[in-house]
């Protein structure tokens, strides 16, 4: 069997992920935390929003955070170590 194009996330993941790529934790409402990316230059302000309370985030879920991020998925993925040995 194939590799997924997507491979599942959890929250810890995630939260590395965005921190890695130069979001900063900006606010949480419940189980939800918002990372901030401040755009620079042309760069525009960016918010990814992570369910902390998830077991594993499905395919659709990480590339709705990988289009908040506005990277690729091999910058999303590849932002650590861990991560880009998924893909």
């Amino acid at each position: 069997m194939g590799r997924r194009k997507y491979p599942p996330l959890t929250p810890s993941e995630v939260v590395s992920i965005v921190t890695a790529l130069g979001f900063k934790s900006d606010r949480q409402c419940g189980s939800h935390a918002n990372y901030e990316f401040i755009g620079l230059g042309n760069e525009r302000r960016r918010v990814v929003t992570v369910d902390l309370n998830v077991r594993e985030f499905d395919e659709d879920l990480i590339k709705s955070m990988i289009r908040q991020s506005g990277r690729t998925r091999e910058e999303f993925y590849g932002a650590t170590k861990r991560t880009a040995k998924k893909i």
